[in-house]
């Protein structure tokens, strides 16, 4: 079973586009996994040249763009939980635009994490909530458009009180009802909560609910530098018949961004080798 291993590139995000290509495609990634925020300060409005240029890069290189993650970091102010008409009104738009960004470099996904941006407000969660589902099914029908599927990311406890699990994250998917509308698990989200990332994903898997997975420790390092076991995670992949992709996703970046990569990479092909999952 060959699984592709893509390099989310903020981790190199010091290197030019190009670079980031040629330096994934020398230490042996299958593509690249984009944040937004990495190719400018306002993604949603790239110019068609230059998401052609991105494009034409990406392919030269040998890496192709695999999807988005980290969507809604740029620009600043966005929300898809506020209570403001004006900033929500936005944040969807934006989303919308960075879905058709994500078709238009080739890409076949977009995990949505994003923290910062699915507050709830004290005294109006519901509310809140109320207005993610709603820009979930509005990420949903442009994703549907597209061709390409919209991923609700369960996130760590610490880092957002909405969307801790993929029960919660599956409650969204089915009330919005589309099939472009996904979900996937963060192993260092699950971990740190307490969750067994390979008991999760054999509960998951045969119902063909989670369609991506970040490779990350619980220590915020990348897989092999902390004390997960990513042994069993390969395992159950494998076991199942898993089609959906790894992403390396550190971040704290031990010794620097470059060699934490390329020790991510080396350390998860070894044990996919090892474990007959190649």
């Amino acid at each position: 079973m060959s699984i592709p291993i893509y390099l989310c590139n903020e981790v190199v995000r010091e290197l030019d586009f190009r670079a980031q290509c040629a330096f994934a495609r020398a230490v042996g990634y299958d593509g690249l996994e984009i944040a937004p925020f990495t190719l400018g300060a306002a993604p949603h409005d790239l110019s068609a040249p230059m998401i052609r240029e991105f494009r034409s890069v990406a392919h030269g290189e040998g890496m192709p763009v695999a999807g988005l993650h980290w969507l809604l970091a740029a620009p600043e102010g966005l929300s898809i939980t506020t209570a403001d008409d004006a900033v929500w009104r936005r944040t969807v738009e934006i989303g919308r635009r960075l879905v058709v960004l994500c078709a238009e470099l080739e890409g076949r996904y977009l995990v949505h994490g994003s923290p910062g941006q699915r507050r709830l407000e004290a005294g109006k969660e519901i509310d809140g909530r109320d207005r993610a589902v709603a820009y979930f099914a509005a990420m949903a029908a442009e994703a549907e458009k597209a061709g390409v599927a919209y991923l609700v990311e369960p996130l760590a406890r610490q880092d957002t009180a909405f969307i801790n699990s993929v029960d919660d994250a599956l409650g969204i998917v089915r009330t919005v009802g589309s099939p472009a509308l996904g979900t996937m698990i963060d192993c260092y989200a699950t971990a740190v909560d307490g969750g067994n990332v390979a008991a999760l994903l054999r509960r998951w898997l045969p119902e063909q609910a989670v369609g991506h997975i970040h490779f990350n420790d619980a220590n915020r390092r990348g897989p092999g530098q902390g004390d997960l076991d990513f042994a069993p995670i390969v395992d159950v992949l494998q076991e199942f018949g898993y089609r959906g992709a790894i992403g390396i996703e550190p971040f704290v970046y031990e010794p620097d961004g470059m060699a934490c990569a390329a020790r991510a990479i080396g350390y998860v092909r070894g044990l996919m080798e090892a474990r007959g999952a190649h």
